[in-house]
């Protein structure tokens, strides 16, 4: 529960105040917001969400605008997986921690699980996971309707947090070329899609970066290992 008391945890309720900000300028009841932070929890999921709502994208295509952008949690989940649990771990367990994987738990987690003897593990993530859901939750609980008589410059300041602790997040806590290349493609391409496909412009932003990013890794890759 300390892990509350980091850099890390400080930038994601700074974040989530952001949020609060987007979601309250956005229509969304204060029941819906704090509903939305405690069940979907990943911050870019729930970006995502809203600004699906905010172009009145269809049902259908928001679930999969929403998929797409949560798909990247699956091996997160299997990479945290093998290094908190033990031989006596229940799997109902996992499942209910699951819920818990978002970029600053797993980045927070990884990064100090290898000092923390096995058997408390479990204890560890599920304690840090808890702490950052709950809090975060009720910073938006408490801050709706706040956040709209702040100056409006300090208002945008705090709601252009949550890109950049997104973008800056999965940067740092990432050693893989491919996505590097999908993130600096879809920040080139985000204006571009915004203007020549403004209802789906987050969808064909996330299939062409990450299609392209993709196909020039396994090009870069093919050129070293023939060294050409």
């Amino acid at each position: 529960m300390r892990g509350l008391f980091s850099l890390p945890a400080f930038i994601l309720m700074m974040a989530f105040v952001g949020f609060t900000a987007l979601a309250h300028e956005s229509g969304l009841e204060r029941g819906e917001a704090v509903f939305m932070t405690a069940i979907v929890w990943a911050l870019p999921s729930q970006m995502v969400l809203v600004s699906a709502m905010q172009s009145s994208a269809g049902l259908l295509t928001t679930f999969i605008i929403v998929c797409l952008a949560s798909v990247r949690l699956a091996p997160m989940v299997a990479a945290l997986v093998p290094e908190i649990k033990t031989s006596r771990t229940r799997a109902v367990t996992l499942f209910f921690l699951s819920h818990f994987v978002a970029i600053t738990a797993w980045v927070f987690t990884l990064q100090r699980i290898k000092a923390i003897p096995r058997e408390c593990r479990t204890a560890y993530f599920a304690g840090l996971g808890l702490t950052l859901t709950s809090v975060n939750t009720l910073i938006v609980f408490f801050l709706y309707g706040i956040v709209s008589t702040l100056p409006p410059i300090l208002a945008g300041t705090l709601y252009f947090l949550t890109p950049i602790y997104f973008l800056t997040s999965l940067w740092g806590s990432s050693s893989s070329r491919v996505i590097h290349l999908a993130l600096g493609g879809g920040i080139l391409l985000t204006p571009v899609f915004h203007l020549m496909l403004p209802d789906f412009d987050i969808l064909a932003v996330g299939l062409v970066a990450g299609t392209g990013a993709y196909a020039i890794d396994l090009v870069l890759r093919r050129r070293e290992v023939t060294g050409e």
